[in-house]
């Protein structure tokens, strides 16, 4: 495949057969002596990840050619050259978890369009719900279809770094589940978009709109000195994120747990969630959340 869409879409596109994991090598790209050549919006992608992880340190394993393993290069500023306010770095796995859930959709609407057979001529996606659960898991009616990790890339203390080292950066990355059968699922609660659809989907196109979608989405953000209301990205994180309004358990560090109704996001990007024993507000920064059905 040429990836000629997803090639069009970022500014430096590198397509690896194999990897053990795309974001240490755009991470050692970007920080290294080359580093002014990985502009922002860069992108390393495989679909042969041997070591790859996610939160926690878990590790990510998917069979060669059935996945994507992605991942794009942030190097934020605001506008005039001023620093990007430390607050707005939490809004940055959402607008990744956002721009997947939206590409995702798509690729489902695709894939349902194709579909002569379905009963149902006014619902796009078939009847098949795609959501973001907060903060940067896609699921598709329920079944995880895409991870999301960010990290950040200190900014070297070498007086010798390159400007564009020397600003620091953020990797993130993304696994995406694109023709998993049942036999290969890592888990009981994951699906791919080869299962949810019974197609094997465009993977230049899902790639491409992803990308696209998500640097159109900080953008906006940056633009606006990282202000999430102001650059409407609050809004349209929300309007995505099915966790909020719902009935959640949040594994918090420390091994401490949170029953409760997710009630919105706060301004730093924080899930806010109403204690079910106090009826307190409580602000979440990090955690695994679950959607309990009653």
């Amino acid at each position: 495949m040429e990836w000629q869409r997803s090639r069009a879409a970022v500014p430096r596109f590198e397509f690896l057969t194999e990897a053990g994991s795309t974001n240490d090598e755009l991470r050692e790209a970007a920080s290294g002596a080359d580093a002014a050549s990985w502009p922002h919006g860069s992108v390393i992608v495989t679909d042969n990840q041997t070591h790859g992880r996610g939160r926690l340190g878990r590790r990510w394993l998917a069979p060669t050619g059935k996945t994507l393993a992605i991942s794009l290069l942030l190097r934020p500023e605001s506008p005039g050259g001023k620093p990007f306010p430390v607050d707005a770095y939490g809004w940055i796995p959402l607008i990744a978890g956002a721009a997947m859930t939206e590409a995702v959709r798509r690729a489902v609407e695709a894939a349902s369009a194709l579909d002569t057979d379905r009963e149902d001529d006014d619902d796009e996606s078939g009847g098949i719900e795609v959501e973001l659960k907060w903060p940067n898991d896609v699921l598709v009616s329920g079944y995880k279809i895409c991870g999301i990790l960010s990290e950040m890339i200190p900014a070297p203390t070498d007086e010798a770094a390159t400007d564009a080292a020397a600003a620091g950066a953020v990797v993130v990355g993304a696994g995406l589940n694109l023709t998993l059968d049942e036999h290969d699922l890592p888990t009981l609660t994951s699906t791919s978009l080869l299962l949810a659809t019974g197609r094997a989907p465009d993977a230049d196109a899902v790639l491409a709109d992803y990308l696209a979608g998500f640097l159109k989405l900080f953008r906006a953000l940056a633009e606006a000195g990282g202000d999430a209301a102001a650059s409407g990205v609050d809004r349209r994180v929300s309007a995505l994120c099915g966790t909020l309004g719902s009935d959640v358990r949040v594994e918090l560090p420390g091994e401490r747990e949170l029953l409760g109704r997710a009630e919105r996001l706060d301004r730093d990007g924080r899930l806010i969630v109403v204690d079910r024993e106090n009826g307190e507000p409580q602000a979440v920064a990090a955690g695994d959340v679950t959607h309990l059905r009653y």
